[in-house]
Order: structure tokens, then sequence, then C-alpha cells
């Protein structure tokens, strides 16, 4: 049986053909939230390289794991959808399943997101990418073009150590990437961001799901219904409805 006791925080990883980087990557989660309530969900992304069967393994000896399996790839937006809606814990975290995100960041993440009640997301800000540079460029790019129609001053969406409070983020509107727009939807609805350095990794095995020209175009594209969201949404509701129902 699952364990139902109370907990803060639940760590969502989406991951697609990742059984090498995620073993070493729970160990290190583990030893950077020692001492916390915490869960671990990773969302296989419709993996094809066993990680399913290593997972389940992984289960029976870790009781703070869970795994839930898409039969085909959904995406890293929807991954993190879902893994918030199954969340437990007050806070989400989250990072990508390559093991390119440090989870020594973690606790830094979580302060930022704990000591401001007025807070909503803290977003990892990458200060030494150690990608590729077609890859770095096309960041920049991308990075660049949405400061500049969005106004949400966060200079890296990409990073996927990002903590939030799980109610606000299941307020936001979901659409297929959007979580490369959190800080704009974040700040649509009234809350504030908090932005923290954090050091980017190397990959050590396996290659990046991701195109370059094929991210950008996508991330440029969806930016036009962002913008629209963003003038045409008003602060939702829910938080102060949630105090009347109380």
């Amino acid at each position: 049986m699952p364990d139902k006791s109370p907990i803060d925080i639940s760590v969502v990883i989406p991951a697609r053909d990742e059984i090498e980087n995620l073993p070493p990557l729970l160990d290190e989660i583990h030893a950077a939230l020692a001492g916390r309530a915490y869960e671990i969900i990773v969302m296989d992304d419709g993996s094809t390289d066993g990680s399913d069967r290593m997972l389940a393994e992984r289960m029976l000896q870790d009781a703070r794991l869970r795994t839930v399996r898409n039969e085909k790839s959904l995406g890293q937006s929807a991954s993190v959808y879902m893994g918030a809606r199954l969340a437990r814990g007050r806070f989400v975290m989250t990072l990508d399943g390559d093991g390119q995100d440090d989870p020594a960041f973690l606790p830094a993440m979580l302060a930022a997101l704990e000591g401001n009640g007025d807070v909503g997301l803290a977003a990892g800000q990458r200060v030494n990418r150690r990608d590729n540079w077609q890859k770095r460029i096309g960041s920049k790019i991308a990075n660049a073009v949405r400061g500049w129609m969005l106004g949400d001053n966060t200079r890296d969406t990409g990073c996927g150590l990002k903590a939030f409070r799980r109610d606000a983020f299941l307020d936001l509107p979901y659409f297929e990437t959007m979580h490369r727009f959190l800080p704009a939807l974040f700040l649509t609805d009234g809350w504030k961001i908090a932005h923290v350095d954090v050091v980017n990794r190397p990959r050590m095995h396996g290659t990046s799901k991701y195109g370059i020209i094929d991210r950008l175009m996508a991330g440029l594209l969806d930016l036009f219904g962002v913008s629209w969201i963003r003038k045409r949404r008003r602060r939702n509701p829910m938080p102060r409805l949630r105090e009347l129902e109380r």
C-alpha cells in the first residue's frame, strides 16, 4: 500500500528513455531533500529502453517513489501537468530526467518559494549552459523574443528546475507547451516570480529528445497565444473562492 502520510513536497520528473540517468538522479534527490517530507513522481513518457521495469523494481525498495507510464509520448507539458495533478505535496518541484539539472539546488528553490507567500513560482536560471552552441543560440533567440513580447523578466524559461504552488499551477490554463511559459502565466494570475541561479551539468548518458528548429518554431508560434492570454485573462478567482469555502 502507498504511504498516505502528509507530505510537503512532490518532485515531478518528466523522463523518456533515461534508464541510465534516472538512478543516480533519484539518489541525489534523496540526499538533497533529507529531513523533509516529500515524494518523487517519475512520469515515464513512453520510454522504450526498459525504464518502466527499472522504475517498478526501484519502487519496491523506495517508499517515496511513484511512477506513472504513458504508453506513448505525450510531451513534457503533459507529463508535468499530470504529475502535478497526481501530486500530494503543497509544493511541486520539477527537474528533467537527463541529469543536467542538479538536485543540490532544490533546497534553494524551495526556500525562495516558502520565504514569500506572494511568490507562486521559483524558476531556475542556468548560469553555465552545457548544451552545444546550436541549442544555446536557439534558446537565446527564443528567450529574447519571448521576453520582448511577454515582459516576464525571465532570461531562461527552458530550465527544468522549477518550484511552484500546486494549487496555483492547477489554476493555470493548460496547453501543449505551457511548461515554456510558466513565468508569464503565473504573473498573469497575480503571483510574483523568484529567480534562482543554478548550475547546469553536462548530459552523462543518452541524447537530447528535442530538436533545435522544431522547438524554436513551436515556441515562437505559441508566443502569440500566450500573449493573447495575458491580455484577455483576468486574475483567477479560485484562491478567493477557496477562502470562502473554508
